[in-house]
């Protein structure tokens, strides 16, 4: 078994809904007392969340190389940034890095590709949503045209995973906002959603609406596995 490097804390919140999906897979696939090989580097999210409003991307990708160093003297074979908007440095961060980055969005787009998804809504921060580096790699390299919701929505969404789910506030209200944006995303033509931010599973789940969602978290923890296990 491959060990997996994981850079976490971005938020606390959803590197635990992380770590959980990672050892039930290993132990689904092998069975037994079996789990997974694990280096975890978790950072402080308050320092990552002021120089990314202050768009001091240079700084994090600082941080976040030191972090992939030190899983890599841990032993992990290959990593993982477990938060979807700051692959926005992850090029920065392979630069410096000696072993392979398993990146969020190409695990999310071959999981859409294979279910035959061309047209998608994207969730996430305002970063996510509205930067090319995400957006565009769903693009230009697995060819998904990306739908995003609204200026006044995007602010919405985004200001709920800062103040609530970030803090582990799941708010009635905030779902029921969610679910709105879900369905606009669908009316624009969106055959499934991704919920591009690894905290908004913890706040709606496939249970709670008939368009498809696409839990980021989730699908990169099993690839993740996938690869450890390969």
């Amino acid at each position: 078994m491959k060990t997996i490097g994981m850079i976490g804390g971005m938020s606390w919140e959803s590197t635990v809904s992380y770590y959980k999906a990672l050892n039930e897979g290993v132990k689904q696939h092998l069975g037994g007392l079996h789990s997974a090989k694990i280096a975890l580097v978790s950072v402080d999210f308050a320092e990552i969340e002021r120089l990314q409003h202050s768009g001091e991307w240079g700084k994090t990708a600082d941080i976040l190389s030191d972090a992939a160093a030190s899983v890599e003297a841990a032993g992990a074979d290959f990593f993982m940034i477990c938060t979807n908007t700051m692959h926005k440095v992850a090029d920065e961060i392979c630069a410096n890095a000696s072993i392979p980055l398993l990146h969020i969005a190409d695990a999310t787009a071959e999981q859409l590709v294979s279910d035959g998804v061309k047209k998608v809504g994207l969730l996430g921060t305002q970063f996510t949503m509205e930067q090319d580096f995400y957006r565009g790699r769903l693009t230009d390299k697995f060819g998904i045209e990306v739908v995003i919701p609204d200026s006044a929505q995007r602010e919405r969404a985004h200001q709920i995973i800062y103040e609530e789910l970030c803090q582990g506030q799941v708010n009635t209200t905030s779902r029921e906002a969610y679910l709105a944006i879900i369905q606009d995303l669908q009316a624009q033509g969106a055959e499934a959603v991704i919920l591009g931010c690894t905290e908004i599973a913890l706040l709606v789940s496939q249970q709670d609406t008939e368009v498809p969602l696409y839990d980021t978290t989730e699908i990169h923890a099993k690839a993740a596995v996938q690869l450890a296990l390969s």
